[in-house]
């Protein structure tokens, strides 16, 4: 009879350990319990206010991309790159030309190779096409520009701005009046050009207004200077299968350097300067 005391009792004792377990776990669960309630509770009524501010955010930001401090930051750091790439370069032409001798023209990866001209320094670039593609588009082609201006070059976008030559004229049809100057040429503004001006002298001594003995190359050299208006190009980088300047400024490059890229679709910042580099590089001895 003891023994059967004596286990009812450690029945009873086991039984009590096992309640107070049960008891300290649900206290604890119910206290867990209460705060994720709380918390979530406070969450409902703070979430309309959080989205508020991002919106009214995001608003400001659609309306001013700069306010971004990130897309500032990163803005600020590709201008800085860029001119300190520039003026790393023991020579920077003035003046640039971009020869395309390919078919399919592309007018965003032109409008790059503009705007990176324009950040290292270059004050003249002459676009050029042997179809004159680009001049007859070229309200296309200065959309490009300034919309990439605006997104890589930020604020200072608004200091570079672009001149274009009018068809079929000498005078230029002046866009927006700052440098960096942008022109777009076309086979007439080539040979077309040079046979412009022997008219016009022949004109004069007809009306006798020159002599034939007035006429000379350095006479000729000024009239087609005056037509222009621009520096020689320093450089000229061609883009193209084609071995020939297809008609490019035929008087304006006796002494430019030509750097050949095969094409100038999906060309990169890094292929640009490279080109730069070379030029940079390069001995021109000048007829010496």
């Amino acid at each position: 009879m003891a023994l059967v005391y004596g286990m009812l009792w450690r029945l009873l004792l086991v039984l009590v350990h096992v309640n107070r377990a049960l008891v300290s776990w649900l206290r604890a669960r119910l206290r867990s319990w209460k705060g994720r309630l709380w918390e979530r509770a406070v969450a409902a009524l703070l979430l309309p206010v959080a989205l508020a501010g991002f919106s009214d955010r995001q608003k400001k930001s659609h309306r001013n991309p700069d306010a971004n401090p990130l897309a500032g930051n990163r803005t600020a750091s590709r201008r800085s790159r860029w001119l300190s790439d520039g003026r790393s370069l023991e020579k920077l032409p003035v003046h640039i030309g971009l020869l395309v001798a390919e078919e399919e023209l592309s007018y965003t990866d032109i409008a790059n190779l503009v705007v990176w001209c324009m950040a290292v320094g270059i004050s003249y670039v002459s676009v050029y096409d042997h179809q004159g593609i680009f001049r007859k588009n070229n309200s296309r082609l200065v959309e490009e520009i300034v919309t990439l201006q605006q997104d890589l070059l930020g604020a200072e976008g608004s200091k570079h701005n672009v001149e274009f030559i009018s068809n079929g004229s000498d005078k230029q049809h002046q866009v927006l009046s700052c440098r960096p100057v942008v022109k777009v040429l076309s086979p007439e503004d080539g040979k077309q050009s040079i046979v412009q001006v022997a008219q016009q002298l022949c004109r004069s001594v007809e009306n006798k207004e020159r002599s034939s003995k007035d006429i000379s190359v350095s006479m000729l050299d000024v009239l087609l200077r005056e037509s222009k208006n621009i520096p020689d190009p320093e450089l000229v980088v061609k883009f193209g299968p084609v071995d020939s300047t297809l008609g490019f400024l035929p008087w304006h490059i006796r002494l430019t350097e030509f750097i050949f890229l095969p094409s100038h679709k999906s060309v990169s910042y890094e292929d640009f300067m490279a080109a730069l580099q070379r030029y940079s590089a390069c001995q021109q001895r000048l007829g010496q």
